[in-house]
């Protein structure tokens, strides 16, 4: 029913920028928060960023000052603002969607980051 589509991945030098977006089609009703979520190989995913329906933010400490997530409701789009980026920011980026108890994921945009 809900679909996500990230974008905006690449490969980037490290101090460089990137804009992720993530598109969200189909049912929108009801959702609590949205979140950007990355994976780095041998890693476990880990939450990057959070905004919830009011717009309250977190963000994880690897990230703070340099990422923000914003939103665009007209747009039905969360958008993952990466600047200052590291080596240790490669990963695979994903979006979430919660909605209760239930999480809603896209399949993810590659995010690699030279020295």
């Amino acid at each position: 029913q809900v679909q996500l589509a990230e974008s905006g991945g690449g490969l980037v030098q490290a101090g460089g920028s990137l804009r992720l977006s993530c598109v969200v089609s189909g049912s929108t009703f009801s959702i609590d928060g949205m979140g950007w979520y990355r994976q780095a190989p041998g890693k476990q995913r880990e939450l990057v960023a959070a905004i919830s329906s009011g717009g309250s933010t977190n963000y994880a400490d690897s990230v703070q000052g340099r990422f923000t997530i914003s939103r665009e409701r007209a747009k039905n789009t969360v958008y993952l603002q990466m600047n200052s980026l590291k080596p240790e920011d490669t990963a695979v980026y994903y979006c979430n969607l919660r909605r209760g108890v239930l999480s809603s994921w896209g399949q993810g945009t590659q995010v690699t980051v030279s020295s």
